[in-house]
């Protein structure tokens, strides 16, 4: 598919990778200029330099202050990157090296651009997931320069109605703080639609389209189309047309909030619906929403910002706190996934030339087992006395034998025992994997990155790093074919299950619960809800034999039509 097409009427159509589906019409705005990096300034006398490194670590500090605030009262995927986020502003060897320059004679402003630079230059070349982490650093560069400017906060400015906001990227921080009655579609030119710009929009419920190339040919003020089911921004189209398009979208929108679940097809046959979740917090907004439980918690994320490892009673205590939100009802909880973008400040994180293939989540265990074996201490004091046993799930599993290993510990506390498939060769032996374990839940945001050999962030890769490509949906067939014949539950937790049309596909593939962000899961259920499980298998069928994705959404679509 091109990046520019043209309409019969000869209107102007940008396209895409879409990513969260919706219909809107509004002029388009760009954000706010980011503040200019400083020219380089004097030495600093050497009787100022103390002085002025305090001033940079106050700065720092107060800027992670607000990150974390905000953090505290998001939810869900938003409330995760602004955490992460907010780490990076009290990174230590990133402060280290400011300080360091500051130190030397560089004022803090020419300090602090300096060593963003040298590690944006070092996430680059690890690329994976810590390329991704290059935006998020240079947003909170930028906003460490305003503090000590003492010049107003970057981000996206509120706009006075409705408009639909595109930019060559977006930070974490920007996305997580949109309105979405005011920012009504969102394009950017980078990213994928696993990027944390991606995620945060599908959170939110905002039409997004991202990888799209031509997006700075449109100026700010233009009146477009956005259809993020279509992955298409059409450049002033007629206006009735477009209303109608925005109608209609609208009246769809208003069938799915009246869907209150369980999750079910047409003909009845059943489909958890379930929800993300990183705390106590979110967990129990979660249960505000049509969900029947949680499919994936993100233990790492609630002690991002630990100096020291909680003890067994404080993680016990936040793990009730997530179990008690859904009495009765089925929750899973994955251990630490700690390493690679996030990294614990208690844990022992060696350097490494690439921490996305390194030392991360069940790994980390080798060199520290009292660590796992603490958490599943807890999980398992959470348990007791709680109207619902939790699943526990262990974090890039590789092997048989390391689902064997884990699944021998958890059970020895009582617990139910899986294991994540992001590793594409756990996919292909998925039948000894589940030989050893319970159940399974795939992760397709890793499994789609490793399998594809692409970065997810790369905006010249979006096209690779869909979960839609074919190869990942077979290696999910795959999975779900060894969970069937063996008579295990098989989830997916990562980002295609919050894509309702990807949905129907993962459910004819032969997986029984999808596990999303609470604010998608109505869009899920209601879609799941429209068609049969004999549709969702022919969809399915369809999509693995398409060529490109492009071509199996188009597949998928003409099967459950």
């Amino acid at each position: 598919m091109s990046s520019q097409q043209s309409t019969a009427s000869g209107n102007r159509v940008l396209v895409g990778t879409p990513v969260v589906p919706g219909v809107a019409y509004a002029p388009v705005m760009w954000p706010g200029d980011r503040p200019e990096l400083p020219p380089a300034g004097p030495e600093l006398p050497e009787d100022a330099r103390d002085a002025e490194a305090d001033r940079f670590s106050r700065a720092a500090l107060a800027v992670a202050g607000r990150l974390r605030d905000r953090a505290s009262q998001a939810t869900g995927a938003a409330s995760e990157v602004l955490a992460t986020t907010a780490g990076l502003a009290t990174d230590k060897a990133w402060l280290g090296t400011t300080e360091k320059l500051i130190r030397g004679g560089s004022p803090a402003t020419n300090a602090v651009a300096a060593a963003t630079d040298q590690f944006a230059d070092m996430f680059t070349k690890l690329g994976g997931l810590m390329a991704e982490r290059v935006t998020d650093l240079r947003d909170v560069r930028d906003r460490i320069l305003a503090e000590l400017l003492g010049t107003p906060e970057p981000g996206v400015p509120a706009p006075s109605e409705p408009a639909i906001l595109l930019a060559d990227d977006l930070a974490p921080a920007d996305t997580a703080g949109l309105d979405p009655a005011l920012i009504v579609g969102i394009g950017t030119r980078l990213g994928g639609p696993t990027s944390h710009t991606a995620i945060i929009a599908r959170q939110l419920g905002i039409p997004c389209i991202v990888g799209l190339a031509e997006a700075g040919a449109v100026d700010a003020g233009t009146p477009v189309l956005i259809d993020g089911g279509e992955g298409t921004i059409t450049v002033e189209p007629p206006a009735a047309e477009a209303r109608t398009r925005v109608e209609e979208s609208a009246r769809r929108a208003a069938e799915i909030a009246r869907w209150r679940g369980p999750g079910h097809t047409s003909d009845g046959a059943p489909v958890a619906i379930l929800s993300n979740v990183q705390d106590g917090a979110s967990a129990r907004t979660a249960a505000e929403r049509p969900v029947e439980g949680v499919g994936l918690f993100r233990t790492e994320l609630a002690f991002l910002d630990r100096a020291e490892e909680p003890s067994v009673d404080e993680q016990a205590a936040l793990y009730r706190e997530v179990v008690d939100a859904f009495p009765g009802g089925k929750v899973v909880i994955r251990t630490l996934d700690a390493g690679s973008d996030k990294p614990l400040k208690f844990v022992d994180h060696a350097h490494e030339e690439n921490p996305a293939l390194g030392v991360r989540g069940i790994r980390i265990a080798e060199g520290d087992p009292g660590l796992l074996d603490r958490q599943l201490d807890a999980i398992a004091a959470a348990a007791d006395g709680a109207a619902a046993a939790p699943w526990v799930m262990a974090p890039m599993i590789a092997t048989a034998a390391e689902a064997r290993a884990f699944a021998a510990k958890a059970r020895s506390r009582g617990l139910v025992a899986g294991v994540m498939v992001e590793v594409p060769a756990v996919a292909l032996c998925a039948d000894a994997v589940l030989a050893e374990v319970d159940f399974v839940s795939l992760g397709t945001n890793d499994l789609t990155q490793y399998a594809m050999a692409a970065d997810r962030m790369s905006s010249e890769l979006a096209s690779l790093t869909d979960p839609w490509q074919p190869a990942v949906l077979r290696l999910i067939k795959l999975t779900a074919e060894a969970g069937t014949a063996a008579g295990k539950p098989v989830g997916v937790c990562g980002e295609a299950a919050a894509d309702p049309l990807l949905a129907c596909v993962l459910v004819g593939l032969g997986v029984t619960s999808l596990s999303c962000a609470a604010g998608a899961a109505a869009a899920v259920g209601a879609r799941v809800a429209g068609v049969t499980l004999q549709q969702c298998r022919w969809a399915a069928e369809a999509a693995v034999g398409a060529a490109d994705p492009a071509g199996a959404r188009e597949a998928a679509r003409a099967a459950l039509a």
